[in-house]
């Protein structure tokens, strides 16, 4: 087992990371840059290194001064977290290459899934189900593309071939959008993730979105965990998550989590993974696959009752998988609920200093965050402030124990978005049956137009 692992990333998933280190009896090197300097992972670190100024650029993002910062600390291995390097394979390698562990997968596994059209064609090969779309990268011609699409049928989405969080695709509904569709796709493809290949896809019109948690180790010994509902989503971006699914019968979660794992077995994944799906009609379509820990892991976590992130240290460490498929069990029903520094309703971001902070508790109540009374949200990264999670033998009472949890939560100095999980979470169409992933965009514009 390691003994200094460095964290190579900033807010809940560093103090999240931190936590399960310390339960192996791993110290903690925490980089941060001059914003996050009062950050509570940071003082309650082993070590912290500051990597430079708040600008994510020249500090998360800047590879030299991490590696730098593992250097002089003696580090053995790095922890990615999620978000800014943590599916960069040029980072793996130069991690690799630097005499350190990388927590996560291999390079080559990291830059096959992290390009959509490489990882539809793995997963075909795996005969993992794939969104019926184009043979690759769409052409240049204007003419071929309109062939595509009449091939695939209306309605379709281009999608960035490196894009991911949700940017980068854009949907098409009748052939004279088409066109425009392809350029502006491809334009901002270019300027967000440096490639302007875009693909293109059937647009399923009412799917949810579906995903599958993998563990895997380096011996080809690997397992799933279930599934996860991340259908609450606003412009792509997950709001709400639940653990299991509604309405997946015990047979399917089988056979959709029996190809998974022949597709880490394909591709030689390792570490921990997760199969996004939209799924409609009783069928899953694979749509990308997150070479990482999720945000929404927490929901898992608390139905299984394995530590998904001690698990990557234990596999990255070079130990064997610790469960067989037959091990993991599922209880309960569990709920999470992004906070994020944000108007509700507005969605306008909300930084600046938390004057009162207090975060719920309880049996079945768990509270992911770095934040603090007196801490300083800063304006230059993503908003989230917390993660809640309420866990309870039924989706009614997770649902009653969370409507509590949020009550209970005060945020004096900032806004938050509590009063728009309270309303989803009052929502009969919400609380009685499974959603779409446009399900939010219609609620939204329905209480916009009151």
């Amino acid at each position: 087992m390691f003994e200094k692992i460095l964290i190579a990333n900033r807010g809940e998933i560093a103090l999240r990371i931190q936590r399960a280190c310390r339960e192996l009896g791993i110290r903690t090197i925490t980089i941060y840059s001059e914003a996050d300097k009062d950050a509570k992972y940071v003082k309650l670190a082993d070590e912290a290194v500051c990597i430079g100024p708040p600008k994510s650029s020249q500090s998360y993002l800047n590879i030299p001064a991490i590696i730098s910062a593992a250097e002089i600390t003696n580090a053995q291995a790095i922890h990615p977290g999620y978000g800014f390097l943590s599916e960069n394979a040029e980072f793996a390698r130069k991690v690799e290459a630097s005499g350190f562990v990388f927590i996560g997968p291999k390079p080559d596994a990291i830059a096959i899934m992290g390009d959509k059209v490489k990882a539809k064609e793995a997963m075909a090969k795996a005969s993992v189900p794939v969104v019926p779309g184009s043979d690759g990268e769409l052409p240049d011609n204007i003419n071929a593309i309109k062939k595509i699409a009449n091939k695939i049928g209306y309605p379709v989405i281009i999608k960035a071939v490196a894009g991911g969080g949700g940017r980068g695709m854009k949907a098409v509904h009748y052939e004279d959008e088409l066109e425009q569709a392809f350029l502006i796709t491809r334009q901002e493809a270019e300027i967000g993730f440096g490639n302007k290949a875009v693909y293109m896809e059937k647009f399923l019109t009412n799917p949810r979105h579906i995903e599958i948690q993998v563990l895997a180790d380096e011996y080809g010994n690997v397992i799933h965990l279930g599934e996860r509902d991340c259908s609450m989503q606003r412009r792509h971006q997950k709001v709400i998550e639940e653990a299991p699914a509604t309405d997946i019968s015990e047979s399917l979660r089988r056979s959709i989590g029996n190809a998974c794992i022949k597709a880490c077995k394909t591709i030689g994944y390792r570490g921990a993974g997760t199969f996004e799906f939209l799924y409609e009609n009783g069928q899953f379509y694979f749509i990308e696959m997150n070479t990482r820990v999720q945000v929404e892991h927490t929901v898992t976590e608390m139905i299984t009752g394995i530590d998904i992130v001690k698990e990557q240290i234990y596999i990255a460490s070079g130990e064997k998988l610790r469960y067989k498929q037959t091990d993991v069990k599922f209880t309960g029903h569990a709920i999470q609920c992004r906070i994020n520094a944000e108007d509700p309703y507005k969605f306008t971001p909300s930084p600046g200093k938390i004057d009162i902070c207090h975060f719920a508790g309880g049996i079945g109540v768990r509270v992911d965050s770095h934040v603090y009374s007196g801490y300083t949200v800063p304006p230059y990264y993503d908003s989230m402030i917390a993660k809640i999670i309420t866990h309870a033998d039924s989706r009614q009472h997770a649902i009653n124990k969370m409507k509590n949890a949020l009550l209970e939560c005060n945020f004096i100095g900032i806004k938050t978005n509590t009063a728009l999980h309270l309303d989803l979470l009052n929502d009969i169409e919400f609380c009685t049956k499974a959603q779409s992933i446009h399900y939010l965009e219609y609620y939204l514009k329905e209480k916009a137009s009151k």
